[in-house]
């Protein structure tokens, strides 16, 4: 349930501006501000099943977004480059190489790691 919602927050923090005026208010009541769907109801004056669907057609077109444009995917990736690239420079950092050809090859593996974010 968690990763679902951190991943239709992340949709909508790439995608939501080329959602409707009404499914970015919303999703952003709905994800954002945590209100349930009775009170995004009462907030902006339409029915529960009203909100619901809004909802439900916003989810989707972010899905669709992302299906087209994968730039969740690529973003999700490249932090998950990053991520390995630091660890691979602490390992470094922190085990004191006295041998050069060790370190040169340790480099040479974070160098592969830096091409992949292009």
């Amino acid at each position: 349930m968690i990763e679902d919602v951190v991943k239709k927050t992340l949709l909508f923090d790439f995608y939501g501006q080329l959602l409707t005026d009404k499914q970015r208010n919303i999703v952003e009541m709905y994800y954002g501000h945590d209100l349930s769907l009775s009170e995004i109801s009462e907030q902006i004056g339409i029915s529960r099943q009203g909100v619901y669907d809004t909802l439900k057609r916003a989810e989707a077109t972010l899905e669709e977004y992302e299906d087209r444009l994968k730039l969740v995917d690529r973003f999700l990736q490249q932090k998950k480059i990053l991520s390995d690239i630091t660890s691979m420079l602490d390992e470094i950092i922190n085990e004191g190489y006295d041998d050069i050809e060790d370190i040169k090859n340790r480099l040479k593996k974070i160098k592969i790691f830096i091409e992949k974010l292009d």
